[in-house]
């Protein structure tokens, strides 16, 4: 049987209208540029993921170590990309997780990003697919963020999809966001769309697009995203949203799973 989003009655025809609205480009447009189809069991490729690490909190109060090369928080198996969180005591962390990135090896400007994961459940699970620019040093919000998705165990089912920029952030609640229902996203493996050039970012899930962000041609408050940008895929522990309705201790390990990585650009 076909699986479907599981769309609260409520939000049906507001989901419909979104769908309809920003339609997604035809994949006769697009060309595949860079990928990983992880079928080498072992660490990720070094050639195409590196790490983020250390257990600072990420300027979110998450409480988990990211790992470095550390086959427990991320490796490949069985054709899928594993990133795994787990509890137990790691740098004065009661947590160790990892965070893959492409920074300063793929990065893009424009075109198409697909990922298909199937996401972990639990209350203090956040798990994230998402892009920052690969500037140096990185200038938090001014150089922006896109947010592909984003969960929170304690909102089981419900995917979001983000910007952020100088002027539009959840720091001074200004944030530009949207949310839909996908009650089998931690059974079923679904794809995670980003589409973007230097007019709009859309976003959808198994070509159903939801949120859409436009550039108002006012300035890099409101568009830094002609930067490079680059990938990261992380599994957060707590946090100031991920930990709001508390973190169950006696769940772990939980993993999200990753079947492939895909960056199109337009032909």
């Amino acid at each position: 049987m076909k699986k479907t989003f599981a769309i609260k009655p409520l939000c049906l025809v507001y989901y419909l209208s979104l769908a309809l609205l920003i339609p997604a480009k035809s994949s006769a447009q697009w060309k595949l540029v860079w990928g990983d189809e992880f079928n080498k069991n072992g660490l990720p490729d070094s050639s195409r993921w590196g790490y983020d690490t250390g257990g600072h909190g990420w300027g979110n109060n998450e409480l988990q170590y990211y790992t470095k090369s550390r086959k427990e928080n991320a490796r490949v198996e069985n054709g899928k990309l594993i990133v795994e969180a787990h509890r137990e005591q790691f740098e004065g962390k009661e947590y160790t997780s990892a965070r893959l990135v492409t920074r300063n090896i793929a990065t893009w400007s424009s075109g198409k990003i697909e990922v298909s994961a199937k996401l972990p459940s639990g209350l203090g699970t956040w798990p994230a697919i998402w892009m920052l620019a690969n500037t140096n040093p990185l200038k938090w919000p001014d150089d922006g963020e896109i947010d592909i998705m984003e969960h929170v165990g304690y909102d089981q089912g419900t995917v979001h999809a983000s910007v952020h920029t100088k002027k539009y952030n959840h720091i001074i609640g200004t944030q530009k966001t949207n949310k839909v229902s996908v009650k089998d996203c931690s059974e079923t493996f679904h794809r995670y769309q980003l589409e973007w050039d230097n007019d709009s970012i859309t976003i959808g899930i198994d070509d159903n697009y939801y949120y859409s962000f436009k550039n108002e041609k006012t300035g890099y408050e409101v568009w830094p995203f002609s930067n490079n940008c680059y990938l990261l895929l992380n599994l957060a522990v707590g946090g100031n949203w991920g930990g709001q309705k508390g973190i169950a201790t006696d769940i772990w390990p939980r993993k999200m799973e990753v079947e492939y990585v895909r960056v199109y650009q337009k032909k």
